[in-house]
């Protein structure tokens, strides 16, 4: 589809919406800034919650595409997944459909399937089509984004990329990330085919880096025209003199989801 030129981008105070507002608009995007926290050095950024469905459908109006990267993205309790995570997307759907718009790129998460057992040496790649296993509360919340994104398409005609997130950071931080990170250079690559892709109904993607140690299928990003430049071997030596290599007997590096499967981090608000 012709490349979107206004594009809602919600979550923008957070981690990975700081990055990709530095980073878009190198492809062409005039980006519409959403998020609950204010945004003191964007003039004209919309300050509001998920919640707020005026507000909402005020900031979606007149937008070509959105990326939704707001809600909570660590594991906290269900009643505060529910109220960001779960009815905050579905208002998020609700005004898209209400407003026109036709394509969403949604930020899923490997926490959807995060109690898949990572592969071995010799495995095969997990495929985007292996059961959905939430690791959390927040994974389920994921898993519902999804089937949410399939319903509006279903439904309304409403097309989603799903991208399961490994873990967007300038550079990896530790032995597991290794295999799930992805570049911020390559996720604007990524959210960039995802907007602008033909006729993507409903897909779901890894979203990652070409990884030495890569855990996943990325086919059917790569089928969006996602061409990752970066991998994250060149940190590999450092992290693991630091941490060790992972250990098979360890919990924490049993499956796909590592700590968050055991111990996940919590939401601090």
């Amino acid at each position: 589809m012709p490349a979107p030129r206004t594009v809602l981008l919600t979550g923008a105070a957070g981690g990975l919406g700081t990055l990709m507002r530095e980073l878009l608009p190198e492809y062409g995007y005039e980006l519409r800034l959403f998020d609950v926290r204010p945004l003191d050095d964007a003039p004209g950024a919309i300050t509001a919650d998920l919640a707020d469905r005026d507000a909402l459908r005020e900031a979606v109006r007149g937008a070509d595409a959105i990326v939704h990267l707001a809600g909570i993205s660590l594991e906290s309790s269900f009643d505060k997944i529910l109220a960001a995570n779960v009815q905050g997307t579905y208002n998020l759907y609700e005004a898209a459909r209400e407003e026109g718009v036709r394509r969403i790129v949604f930020a899923s998460s490997n926490h959807a399937v995060g109690f898949t057992p990572r592969p071995r040496e010799g495995d095969p790649l997990i495929p985007v089509g292996t059961p959905r296993r939430p690791d959390t509360f927040y994974g389920l919340s994921k898993s519902f984004g999804e089937d949410l994104a399939q319903l509006y398409w279903d439904k309304h005609g409403l097309e989603t990329v799903s991208v399961r997130i490994g873990s967007c950071f300038p550079e990896p931080t530790s032995v597991r990330m290794l295999s799930v990170w992805m570049s911020p250079a390559d996720g604007a690559r990524l959210f960039h085919a995802a907007l602008t892709a033909e006729g993507v109904g409903h897909t779901v993607v890894y979203g990652s880096s070409a990884n030495t140690r890569l855990w996943w299928d990325l086919s059917s990003a790569r089928a969006l025209g996602y061409e990752p430049q970066d991998d994250s071997e060149p940190y590999a030596e450092k992290l693991i003199a630091e941490q060790g290599e992972l250990d098979p007997d360890n919990p924490d590096h049993a499956c796909l989801g590592g700590h968050f499967t055991t111990n996940p981090p919590i939401w601090p608000y």
